[in-house]
């Protein structure tokens, strides 16, 4: 059974949901300027939460998009660095 907690499994999965989250604010983009259905607000953070930040922020960035939101704009920054806190705490802990 492969370690889930590796490097290697932890770099695959974050590049992978960063992915996902910078594909999701394309569509949601797409959709908002068809008039169609969108993503939900919460979908888009879920992803953020689950470590999808920098790919959130970056479709914000390159498709213009949830810009003008504050708790886009404000929020995603934020839990990048509270995700980066917690890494930092969690390694100096089991130290």
């Amino acid at each position: 059974m492969p370690n889930i907690f590796s490097l290697e499994f932890m770099s695959i999965y974050l590049v992978a949901i960063n992915l996902i989250s910078f594909i999701t604010m394309y569509i949601d983009k797409k959709k908002a300027k068809k008039g169609k259905w969108r993503i939900s607000e919460w979908t888009l953070f879920m992803l953020v939460i689950l470590g999808g930040g920098i790919g959130g922020i970056a479709g914000m960035k390159v498709f213009r998009h949830k810009t003008k939101k504050a708790k886009f704009y404000i929020g995603f920054p934020a839990i990048v660095i509270l995700q980066i806190a917690l890494v930092i705490w969690i390694i100096c802990i089991s130290r």
